[in-house]
C-alpha cells in the first residue's frame, strides 16, 4: 500500500522479553520471525511505530551488579537500541522499509530520535522502530511509549505482550479471574492492575491516548486491532466492563 493510502497510526510497545522466546534472555530467531511478520502484517495496512523494550538483555538494576540505577537504566536503554537493531534488520531481510531511531545519540550509526523525523518516517510509508528508551534514566519502556504516541500523534497505543488483556486478578492464579473488555485510566492505577506502569496510564490519561493491551502471541492479533476488531482490553477514560 502507498504511503498516500496510510491514514491510522498506531505505536506498539514490545517488550524485550517477546523477543526472547522462551529461554527469556537473547534474541530467539523463531520469536523474532514471529514478531517480524506480525508487525509487517500491520504495516501494509496503516503506519507503524514500535518502541521495544530491553528486558532480554538487561532489566532495571540489580543486587548482583555493581551498578547505580541510572548506570543500569543507561544499560538498559542501550539494550532497547540492540533490540531494535535486530527488528529493523528483520524488516530489511523482509523488503519492508523501516527506520531505526534512538533517543541515545548514537550518530551517525543510528538516527537520534525526533518526533518529527519519526512522523516524517511513517508518512513515507516506513515502520519507525523507536529505541533508547527516553533517554533519560527513571523511566520505563511503558513510559516511553506513551510519551511517543503522543509525540507522533497516534490514534492508539497497543500494548502487545503475552496476556489476552487486562484481568481483575491474575488469571494464572485465580482461575475466576475475568478479563475486562474496557477499563479506565483510574481502575487501573487504582488497582494496580500491572499491565503498564502508572507513569505509563497516567500520561495516557491526562492526554486521552486509548491504550489497547493484546496479546502479541495470538496470530494476527495486531491486525486486528489495526482494523478495529474489540480484542484485548480497551484502557479509555471510562470504562470498566468485565468480559
Amino acid at each position: 500500500m502507498s504511503s498516500g493510502a496510510l491514514t491510522k497510526r498506531f505505536l506498539i510497545k514490545i517488550s524485550g522479553e517477546a523477543l526472547a522466546g522462551a529461554s527469556g534472555v537473547g534474541v530467539d530467531h523463531s520469536a523474532l520471525d514471529w514478531i517480524g511478520r506480525e508487525i509487517a502484517q500491520v504495516a501494509a495496512i496503516a503506519q507503524i511505530a514500535v518502541v521495544v523494550g530491553g528486558g532480554n538483555f538487561m532489566r532495571g538494576n540489580t543486587n548482583e551488579l555493581p551498578l547505580t540505577r541510572v548506570s543500569a537504566d543507561y544499560v538498559g536503554m542501550l539494550a532497547t537500541v540492540m533490540n531494535g537493531v535486530y527488528l529493523e534488520q528483520w524488516l530489511k531481510a523482509a523488503d519492508i522499509d523501516s527506520a531505526l531511531f534512538s533517543s541515545l545519540r548514537l550518530h551517525p550509526q543510528i538516527e537520534t530520535y525526533s518526533a518529527g523525523a519519526a512522523i516524517a518516517a511513517l508518512e513515507n510509508g516506513q515502520v519507525a522502530i523507536l529505541a533508547g528508551g527516553t533517554g533519560n534514566p527513571y523511566f520505563t519502556t511503558d513510559t516511553t511509549a506513551a510519551l511517543r504516541a503522543l509525540e507522533i500523534n497516534a490514534s492508539t497505543l497497543v500494548k502487545a505482550t503475552n496476556v489476552d488483556g487486562i484481568y481483575n486478578c491474575d488469571p494464572a492464579k485465580d482461575p475466576a479471574a475475568s478479563r475486562y473488555q474496557e477499563i479506565d485510566y483510574d481502575t487501573a492505577i487504582v488497582k494496580d492492575l500491572k499491565v503498564m506502569d502508572a507513569t505509563a496510564f497516567a500520561l495516557c490519561r491526562s492526554n486521552n491516548m486509548p491504550i489497547r493491551v493484546v496479546n502479541l502471541n495470538t496470530k494476527g492479533n495486531l491486525q486486528r486491532v489495526v482494523e478495529g476488531d474489540s480484542v484485548g482490553t480497551l484502557v479509555v477514560k471510562s470504562g470498566g466492563h468485565d468480559a
